[in-house]
Order: C-alpha cells, then structure tokens, then sequence
C-alpha cells in the first residue's frame, strides 16, 4: 500500500479549483441529456468544455481509456464508453463521471439522471443511490473509520433490498487520479483505517437493482452486470476538515434531470 497523502489548507484550496471545474462541466453536460441524444455527443462536449478551461480530461488515455469520460446507461454500472450508437432513450438512466485537471490537481464528480420520464423502479433505485451517497459522506470526520462509511450505505441500500458494488470503490485523489486509500461502500463499524484532516477522497456508492456482481465487456473497460439488472452511482470529491468534512465537488444548483421526483419517500 502506498502512502496516504495528506493536503494542506493550501493544497486543497488549490484542488478546490479542479473540484469546482469538474462538478460545473457535469452540469453543463447534464443539460444534453434527453431522448436521442448519444454519449459520444455529451463526450465530445465534455472534452471542448475542459479544454476551453484550461483543464485535462483525466480519464482520456488513462490505462488506455479512449474518451474523455465515462457514461454509463442502465445495466452499466461504471466505465461506459461514449458512443455515437450509444442513443439515450425515454425511461433510461445514465451516469455520466467527469474528472479535470486543472493546475495538476484531479477533481472527480458523478452523477446519475434520468432521460425523459422514469418508471418508479428507476425513481427508487437512484434516488436511493443518491442517498447512499448522502448518508456516506455524513460520515466523514475526523477519528472515524473507513468502515463506518461502507457500513452506512450497505445498511441503507440493502435495507432498501438493492445491492452494493464490491468491485469498484471510492479513493484518494489529489495530484495523481486515484491514491490511497481505498473507500469501500460495504463494510463494518469501527473497522478500516481511521480518517485524519488533510485526506481528500471520493466517495461513489454503485448501487445495483439485483446481484452485486458484474462482468467487463470484450472492449475491456464496461462493467455490466451480471443479471442485466440496473446500476446507479452518485460521486463526490471530499476533504476532511478539523471537524467534519468539505464537499470539494459540490453543485452551484439542483442538476437538470437529477431532482428528486416529489413523490419519492425514504
């Protein structure tokens, strides 16, 4: 395991910058998310609109990663490869993750929206997904354990009867893309690494409406899974602060397409 990085106040004030340039493309993007759209088209928007900041697309040409972001529709759980055959339709979901470099610093933010009306069981399976994130990051402080975070949202989507991702997890970002430590979004209370002020982290819960396993496509980056149930996922970017913790990727406004519907209860 490599060293766990802990930023400065001036650091993260400087990763702030990325933070904020990574969550205002996603709500850029989220506006070209409709009916006939296709995710090459919200890609190549993503990659202009970066660039026109003076900022990377991270995720172009990272282990080989063709796009400049990845868009995830329905049984896709993470990693989807923006495409021109790839057409949103009425009643989809699609996660669109965005990371920017700005100033060498990485900022990573994700969210997931509905394309025109969503059936109930949509409605229940993101929006739960959101508030695992919620619940996740509340978390966050001080002297509290990474296992506190997973055990959080594992309680609540299952309590809810959906599943938890084991294969993908939250990590450290900063200056490189994903560094220690690794944040599980299932686990146990008062167990894992205890959280100090300085960390910056991602937490993205991958909440599936079936099995939590998965399978990556011959194109070997998508992750389906395994029973072609659906997937959502919610991402924020975090730095643990003297008492609590600061939502680097936090959003200037509600997200086209990402409100939640009045009728939903939890």
């Amino acid at each position: 395991m490599s060293e766990i990085v802990l930023k400065s106040r001036e650091e993260i004030e400087a990763m702030r910058h990325a933070c904020r340039l990574a969550a205002q493309t996603l709500e850029e993007a989220a506006k070209m998310v409709k009916p006939g759209e296709n995710t090459l088209a919200i890609n190549d928007f993503v990659h202009e609109y970066t660039i026109k900041h003076h900022a990377i697309p991270a995720p172009l040409h990272y282990c080989g990663y063709p796009k400049s972001c990845c868009i995830s529709i329905n049984d896709v759980i993470c990693h989807g490869i923006p495409s021109k055959n790839a057409v949103l339709r009425d009643g989809d979901i699609v996660n669109i993750d965005i990371t920017s470099i700005l100033d060498g610093w990485h900022g990573d933010v994700s969210a997931t929206f509905y394309v025109g009306t969503p059936s109930p069981e949509a409605v229940n399976l993101v929006e739960t997904t959101r508030r695992c994130l919620e619940i996740g990051i509340a978390e966050v402080r001080p002297e509290a354990r990474l296992g506190d975070i997973g055990a959080a949202i594992q309680t609540f989507a299952e309590g809810r009867g959906f599943s938890v991702v084991r294969d993908y997890v939250g990590h450290g970002v900063g200056r490189k893309f994903h560094e220690e430590p690794q944040v599980a979004h299932y686990g146990k209370r008062h167990k894992g690494l205890r959280l100090l002020e300085g960390m910056t982290f991602t937490i993205e819960p991958m909440i599936n409406a079936g099995d939590w396993r998965m399978r990556i496509l011959d194109d070997n980056w998508t992750s389906v899974t395994l029973d072609h149930k659906w997937s959502a996922q919610f991402e924020h970017t975090l730095a643990v602060t003297e008492n609590g913790c600061e939502i680097l990727t936090a959003f200037s406004g509600p997200l086209a397409n990402s409100v939640t519907p009045e009728h939903f209860k939890f």
